[in-house]
């Protein structure tokens, strides 16, 4: 059986369900704290799990990880390139509209100028995002010229990172946006999220509702585009419905699961666990 290394800083609902799916299975796992654990860049360290499951919720601690990782000879799931596109949205956009894969109309820009002038380009209602981020946090609705410029002007205060200005077209979609998953190359499942009554944001930080979402052939097929396109092991996958078909807005390769797994009952941590130990063997 293979001795699987899971790597987190923070041990969530789902990690608690990864672990416990293991001990089910008699399945040993190795907790590696992303906070504690020293890695050795000259090749000192003894990395003695068969395979690697990356949980971390940091982009950058679970980036440099899964690098120092494989460049030792490990195999982790998800892999570092997967991370690195998955973690930006600006490259998972990137990613996907050269493979054809549809998603909301995105401008990026890197001034306070230009940024202003790609929302004035895109029209209103649009939407800011942080290229590195998730549970919803600083995503802004640009509905005027005003709002724009009191946003663009709080970022230029902020970290480098924040000044990367990625905006896209608000999507005319119902209040509600789906997650798919797609596990060792298979779609799983995928449950609608909609927004709390006092938001337009879809995240489940922000207290969303989960229900199921049946599939269906557009949304298996985008899915799984995306995945393949990605190269992920495993994916959840945001999506929005449009006039014009689905849209993928963003990808998560240490995708959380809690609510699908309560509202579809599906085993998300075990087709978890089966991509893993499949991947210890290749």
């Amino acid at each position: 059986m293979a001795r699987v290394g899971v790597l987190c800083d923070i041990i969530r609902p789902e990690e608690k369900m990864i672990i416990k799916e293991a001990a089910s299975r008699g399945i040993d796992v190795q907790l590696l704290n992303l906070n504690r654990t020293i890695f050795d860049l000259n090749g000192g360290s003894h990395y003695d799990c068969d395979v690697y499951l990356q949980r971390g919720i940091s982009y950058f601690k679970s980036l440099y990880s899964d690098r120092m990782l494989e460049d030792a000879g490990a195999r982790v799931v998800n892999n570092f390139n997967a991370l690195l596109i998955t973690g930006n949205k600006l490259l998972t956009t990137s990613l996907l509209s050269k493979k054809g894969i549809p998603t909301p109309k995105t401008l990026v820009s890197f001034s306070k100028d230009a940024a202003l002038q790609s929302i004035e380009e895109m029209g209103y209602p649009s939407v800011i995002k942080p290229v590195v981020g998730s549970w919803g946090r600083l995503v802004g609705a640009l509905n005027d010229r005003e709002s724009s410029l009191a946003i663009i002007e709080s970022r230029e205060m902020m970290h480098p990172l924040y000044q990367i200005y990625y905006v896209q077209k608000r999507v005319a979609r119902p209040p509600r946006d789906i997650r798919s998953f797609v596990i060792g190359g298979k779609f799983v499942t995928a449950i609608y999220r909609y927004a709390p009554p006092d938001d337009w944001r879809t995240n489940a930080a922000l207290s969303a509702k989960a229900e199921p979402c049946p599939r269906n052939p557009e949304l298996e097929d985008v899915s799984l585009k995306t995945a393949e396109a990605i190269g992920a092991d495993y994916l959840g996958i945001d999506l929005m419905e449009s006039d014009n078909g689905l849209l993928v807005h963003e990808a998560n390769g240490s995708t959380e699961f809690k609510n699908t797994v309560a509202v579809t009952g599906v085993n998300i941590a075990g087709l978890i666990l089966d991509c893993v130990t499949s991947a210890s063997r290749r």
